[in-house]
């Protein structure tokens, strides 16, 4: 693609030296080895036998028969496929395990404790293990064996009764699989802190973070709100529950997002709509004004919105120092100059799938700059390279292979789907 990133993997990333074993599939653990793997951490990851990773899966869409969720969250990453229902399955997990840095895993409660995988088992061979769960509802309080999936916490953590146009329509999700992707981060974030204080101390620990607290941390606003108040804010469309004008208006031509949340920029916005006259409109004199009559100022403002297009009025608004911008759908933000400048959009090169667009790291290292080098790997792409790493003859991966114990050789149909 014209504009996007290729990148090299030559230079030195942050947590280059971190040995990182993701047991983990879909989305939220993937997204936190994603994270540690385009910071520099080398993630292993281990797929079950027959299928892999469920991601795998979903199709379409799909590039050459490879899933594109997949590829998605899995690059920077080595593959292997190991049957964890086999005692030589688990073993070859546990040599694995017993010389790296962290663990990562998102399976339903008690499932690593039956696999003989569990924290409390696993630190007895390896007492430096940081071992990172991510959940529907974490490890402890009253749901700790609740099975959980985004939608389920975007309900129970306050966030779809805050998303949408009013609260007389239907409950909105928001678009994004939100509380997935954010317990990823907060999960890396937990891993790299862990790190942190190995490094130091050479001890290891339990991180433990949720899909429901990755939901709760979204509300910071409206929590705020209904400590100060008893009361439960609402839904309010794509205004805010503090500050106003603060949303999307649209456009002769399409939609634009406006940011005039202070009183100067407020003052700001008028010059350039030429509405002096709503400077001295007493229900508008100030922010508390503006959110009290919110209704009545956004049919006001739509009214002046609506005689330009998206862009000439984001141009006029950045001449003005306005906070704005366009709302972009998918594609248009893939094509974006600044997304491609800031190496939003980056290529590797997948031995099927050919050269595969995928959103790039979204913390920049000025010393050190994280990169996507590796493609998402092959069903067992990196089998025979990792067995040989733990100190494995070829004999003896060759009879773990005929065993069953493990799959090799980067499959790109799976085997038993």
């Amino acid at each position: 693609m014209e504009g996007a990133l290729i990148l090299s993997a030559d230079a030195q990333r942050p947590l280059h030296g971190m040995q990182v074993i993701e047991l983990a599939h879909i989305m939220a653990g993937p997204v936190c080895g994603l994270m540690l793997a385009d910071m520099g951490a080398d993630v292993v990851k281990v797929e079950k036998i027959a299928g892999g990773d469920d991601s795998r899966r979903m199709l379409p869409p799909d590039i050459n028969g490879e899933s594109a969720a997949f590829m998605m969250v899995n690059r920077n990453k080595r593959g292997i496929a190991v049957d964890l229902k086999k005692p030589e399955g688990k073993d070859v997990v546990r040599r694995l395990i017993a010389s790296a840095d962290c663990v990562i895993e998102n399976f339903r409660h008690d499932t690593m404790r039956k696999l003989g995988l569990d924290y409390e088992t696993l630190k007895t061979i390896n007492p430096g293990l940081i071992y990172c769960e991510i959940s529907g509802f974490g490890r402890s309080g009253p749901y700790a064996q609740r099975g959980g999936f985004d939608l389920i916490a975007q309900g129970m953590s306050g966030l779809m009764s805050i998303t949408g146009e009013s609260a007389d329509r239907p409950p909105v999700k928001v678009g994004a699989p939100i509380t997935d992707i954010t317990a990823g981060i907060l999960a890396a974030m937990g891993c790299a802190a862990a790190y942190a204080q190995k490094l130091q101390t050479g001890q290891g620990q339990r991180v433990d973070t949720s899909l429901f607290e990755a939901g709760i941390v979204q509300t910071y606003w409206q929590s705020a709100i209904g400590f100060a108040t008893g009361d439960a804010p609402g839904p309010l469309g794509s205004a805010h529950p503090l500050n106003a004008p603060y949303q999307a208006f649209r456009t002769q031509d399409g939609w634009i997002t406006v940011g005039a949340a202070n009183q100067t920029n407020w003052i700001r916005l008028l010059d350039v709509l030429q509405a002096d006259e709503l400077a001295d409109d007493e229900r508008f004199l100030d922010n508390a004004g503006r959110m009290a009559n919110l209704d009545a100022l956004q049919a006001v403002l739509s009214g002046y919105f609506a005689q330009r297009t998206t862009a000439q009025w984001c141009e006029a608004f950045a001449r003005a120092g306005l906070p704005a911008g366009p709302v972009l759908d998918i594609q248009e933000m893939h094509r974006d100059e600044h997304a491609l400048a800031r190496e939003m959009i980056v290529e590797t090169d997948h031995p099927v799938a050919g050269k595969v667009q995928g959103i790039g790291a979204p913390v920049k290292f000025h010393e050190s700059v994280p990169l996507a080098s590796r493609p998402a790997p092959m069903f067992g792409q990196h089998t025979r390279e990792v067995l040989a790493e733990l100190g494995m003859d070829e004999a003896q991966i060759h009879e773990l292979i005929e065993d069953k114990c493990v799959a090799a050789g980067g499959f790109s149909a799976l085997p038993g789907v």
